[in-house]
């Protein structure tokens, strides 16, 4: 069975236990005692635990188990929780956040063990059980039985009924010489993934032998009908002994009872097992690797011959696993999308009747209030479709506090991270690529914003410094900000640094204003950290977050204030699908512009436009704009019509603004972005493409590389 198309599930879910993990380790940090807290920790371990296992990833198994062992001790009050504890734990979970990693790029958990976290959490449980070493790293589902006893309702396998068309499969068993063995299967009771563990154990048999029948039937037990226990009829030529110990072998199972099963072939249906022997006393042993999980496996029909043993199971998927294309959606929300469908439908079966009517006025008068409704229903399906799509940014910014915590032990720094906004929703698209810039963006604030501990003091100020990460939606743009109550940007610093290193000339320096010296902090490789240290310094960061940034089609400014502080703010698109652009002209091409980056539409008398710096700039209502000839960007033929006023557009990027100088406006429209992707060398300016009503393609553009 192939494991891959379980393992989007496992990874998605595994990603949220492991942020479960983090967010509840940072509370029990400073809460040791919350019992609400560890209680929530021994939860995620114990279902990351099962899950591990059910896919068959025994190292990570085997990790949670023993940091689930060490909060079954807290939660009894064995033992307290130490920052010791909790430092470990940590370890721990980066162990396991790297086998995860290892996951997502070749489906396998690697080949680190860990034995040193291993050995440290069972060190510390065994300090405060007084256990030793050896029955701490002992794995209680693998555990023998105690005493060899057999679980209330011991052999159940002997009720399974046999009818007279099965009864020839045993006559061929025993003349093949196969032994018929009755199983009873028992899981533990904290067992929560019962109908994966019934997989596995069939999984295990089929790799000795065949199972003949199953009760519960095979349908029940894929769908967890069942209690903690299923009992089978099997053909096999191994022994007994081997058959008990591949079945407890497998995670969760707390005992297999096997033992002869025998039909009465000359009475009526039915059968008979013999006496139960005593259970073989094994001592346990490692357990295979699960080949695959999640469901059991259809049982093999009776009729098939006996003595055919089922092929190996399929080794588990290296190829590299397709992951992020996944989002939650509320059923709410999808009710909302069919309704719409619906409707669309029926708008469609109304223009088709419309079609083969013979009136021509009253033809043109539904055709007319068709589309209306077909407008009507899109715009509706288009806003629905855009909610689907909308994840909360706290899918990203929820590890940044472990993060900030690490960060403050590395750089022997006290700080806190502040978040608000945490349920405002981006597009899809949006979210999987906004966590890098944000992480620079804090690293930045945590190792050059803040002062040292002792500077803070010095100054007046608490000794703890404060980053602050804060989202809002702002019309049909977030915003998201990172600020600190730092030392703020040395502008001085930075001029003398980029004089240094050529970015600028003296000459220049002397004219650029402070805003326009802090921006040169956004040019690649521009770094003032005195020292290269493993958070920053080496000139890669606050480029790539702007590249990164005005790639999703938004943009980035700073502000700074000496000894205050520093405020970075990101503006992004809700969404990157559907936008709502103006159509110009330019020549006989039409292009698009984003209507979230229009301020106002003017006309600009021909004579109202200066030079200032060989640059033309026009003095709209006090404010000096430079203006853009946009034909002589695109290289497009300009008109040779001798003209007494411009229509210009007047867009914004942050506080910055300028004029598009465009022939003629067409209107507002909603396009589809459609991505020009690698079929044609695209300059910056062009943000993509999109398809008109008419057929037409018009080039949409890109506002931040104009500005």
């Amino acid at each position: 069975m192939d494991v891959s198309q379980y393992l989007e599930i496992f990874i998605d879910e595994t990603k949220e236990h492991l942020q479960t993990l983090s967010d509840q380790l940072m509370i029990l940090e400073q809460e040791p005692e919350n019992m609400d807290t560890i209680n929530e920790i021994f939860r995620a371990a114990h279902s990351l635990k099962g899950m591990a296992g059910t896919m068959g990833y025994k190292r990570m198994q085997r990790l949670t188990h023993d940091m689930e062992n060490v909060f079954q001790e807290v939660r009894s009050g064995n033992m307290t929780v130490k920052s010791e504890l909790v430092d470990v734990l940590f370890r721990g979970l980066d162990a396991l956040e790297s086998y995860l990693a290892n996951i997502l790029e070749t489906a396998d958990e690697g080949t680190e063990d860990n034995e040193e976290i291993i050995n440290t959490l069972n060190s510390i449980a065994d300090a405060a059980t007084g256990k030793s070493s050896e029955e701490a790293a002992k794995p209680a589902e693998q555990a023998a039985p105690q005493g060899g006893s057999v679980p209330k309702g011991g052999a159940k396998y002997g009720s399974i009924h046999i009818t007279d068309f099965e009864k020839n499969t045993f006559e061929k068993a025993k003349a093949q010489n196969q032994n018929i063995f009755g199983l009873t299967v028992y899981l533990q009771e904290t067992c929560i993934l019962k109908a994966a563990r019934a997989f596995l154990v069939f999984k295990a048999l089929e790799e000795l032998g065949e199972v003949i029948k199953a009760v519960p039937d095979v349908q029940d037990i894929e769908d967890e009908k069942f209690d903690m226990d299923f009992s089978l009829v099997y053909f096999t030529k191994e022994s007994l002994e081997k058959v008990k110990a591949a079945v407890e072998n497998v995670s969760e199972v707390k005992e297999a009872v096997v033992g002869p099963f025998e039909v009465i072939l000359d009475d009526a249906p039915g059968a008979v097992a013999k006496p139960e022997p005593e259970p073989v006393k094994e001592e346990p042993k490692e357990p295979e690797k699960p080949k695959a999980a999640a469901q059991p496996a259809a049982a093999k029909t009776a009729t098939k011959p006996a003595g055919t043993a089922q092929p190996a199971a399929a080794k588990k998927t290296t190829a590299k696993p397709a992951v992020g294309r996944t989002v939650r959606v509320d059923i709410e929300k999808l009710d909302v999308l069919m309704n719409l469908v619906s409707e669309l439908i029926i708008a469609k079966n109304g223009l088709v009747s419309i079609n083969s009517t013979e009136e021509d006025t009253k033809s043109d008068a539904a055709f007319n209030e068709q589309i209306e409704y077909l407008e009507s229903v899109t715009t509706n399906l288009h806003e629905s479709v855009m909610k689907v799509r909308m994840v909360p940014i706290e899918n990203v910014v929820n590890r940044f506090p472990r993060m900030i915590r690490d960060l403050s032990k590395k750089l022997n720094k006290k700080m806190e991270l502040h978040m608000t906004g945490e349920e405002t929703e981006l597009d899809r698209t949006v979210i999987d690529e906004i966590g890098d810039p944000l992480q620079h963006l804090l690293r930045n604030s945590a190792d050059h914003g803040l002062e040292d501990n002792e500077e803070r003091i010095a100054l007046g100020k608490e000794e703890i410094g404060n980053i602050y990460l804060d989202a809002y939606q702002d019309g049909n743009n977030v915003n998201i900000e990172v600020r600190d109550d730092g030392a703020g940007i040395n502008v001085e610093k930075v001029r003398n640094k980029a004089i240094e290193k050529g970015t600028i000339t003296a000459e220049q320096a002397e004219n650029m204003s402070d805003k326009e010296i802090i921006d040169l902090l956004f040019r690649p490789s521009f770094s003032t950290a005195e020292k290269i240290t493993d958070v920053s310094g080496r000139g890669v960061g606050l480029d790539v977050v702007k590249t990164k940034i005005e790639g999703l089609g938004g943009n980035i400014e700073c502000k700074s204030v000496m000894g205050e502080g520093s405020s970075f703010i990101i503006r992004l698109p809700l969404t990157l699908a559907i936008i709502q652009a103006l159509m110009v002209e330019l020549g006989t091409e039409k292009y698009a512009i984003p209507l979230g980056s229009i301020e106002t539409i003017e006309d600009v008398l021909v004579s109202d436009i200066k030079s200032v710096q060989t640059k033309e700039v026009i003095n709209l209502r006090g404010t000096v704009i430079p203006l853009i000839r946009l034909d002589q960007i695109l290289d497009i033929e300009a008109s040779s019509n001798e003209v007494e006023s411009l229509t210009v557009v007047i867009v914004k990027k942050g506080n910055k603004l300028a004029g598009l100088v465009v022939d003629n406006l067409i209107g507002q429209q909603e396009i589809v972005i459609k991505s020009i992707g690698s079929y044609i060398n695209c300059s910056k300016m062009i943000g993509g493409a999109t398809i008109l009503g008419d057929g037409e393609i018009a080039l949409i553009l890109e506002v931040n590389a104009l500005v």
